[in-house]
């Protein structure tokens, strides 16, 4: 009875994955829906869109150029928002930065110029010292940024990362949660489409969030 179980299953998953496509996305092969519905912070009448990322993430810095392109062409139908998965369990510098900018109000305006300082000039910011440099590099005042690092708040946020990020089901970057109900990245929908080049994977995937994005409106 467990082998037949097991047959169906299996059988299920092929017949997914054989009509799986970006433009017409499957649940269980180009994306999933999330055992439990996240709150979602969005103004009425747009959808939230979260991209789970790491700055030092190789395919993260991949997806920028055209996730940037996709969000300023949905940005009146569209809330986005990043959220720093936790690279290392406990106190990650590279989270830790990221909480800091965004408490600073400043996340959005030098999430480029982190990205850029880990992946063209190659330079890691792997400590606290390294994230205090390179604000200062970056024109940040010495004493805002440390007291906004040092914050309550932003070591209390960056302490409850790693149950934020499983309550998303999220365990790998990048992946975009839709409208606080689907999840999708770059590698699952590879998996659902082989025949897709590994250059239009990327694209591929916001075709996927832009059909999700569609489904959770008419979920509404």
């Amino acid at each position: 009875m467990r082998l037949h179980h097991l047959i169906l299953a299996c059988a299920s998953f092929t017949a997914a994955n054989a009509f799986a496509s970006p433009q017409a996305p499957v649940q269980g092969a180009d994306y999933l829906v999330l055992a439990t519905p996240q709150p979602v912070q969005t103004a009425p009448g747009k959808v939230e869109v979260i991209e789970f990322f790491m700055y030092h993430c190789p395919a993260c810095n991949a997806l920028e150029p055209s996730l940037a392109r996709w969000v300023k062409d949905n940005a009146a139908t569209v809330s986005f928002r990043r959220i720093h998965l936790p690279h290392t369990p406990a106190n990650d510098p590279e989270a830790h930065l990221f909480l800091t900018l965004e408490a600073l109000k400043k996340e959005e305006a030098l999430h480029a110029q982190v990205m850029h300082t880990w992946h063209v000039e190659r330079k890691r910011l792997a400590s606290d010292k390294d994230n205090l440099d390179w604000a200062l590099k970056n024109g940040l005042d010495k004493a805002t940024f440390e007291g906004a690092y040092q914050s309550f708040g932003v070591q209390t946020r960056l302490k409850n990362l790693p149950r934020l990020a499983a309550s998303y089901q999220v365990d790998s970057t990048p992946t975009l949660i839709v409208g606080g109900r689907y999840l999708t990245n770059p590698s699952m929908v590879a998996g659902a489409n082989p025949a897709l080049p590994r250059q239009g994977v990327d694209q591929a995937t916001l075709q996927v969030v832009q059909a999700l994005v569609a489904k959770a409106k008419l979920a509404k």
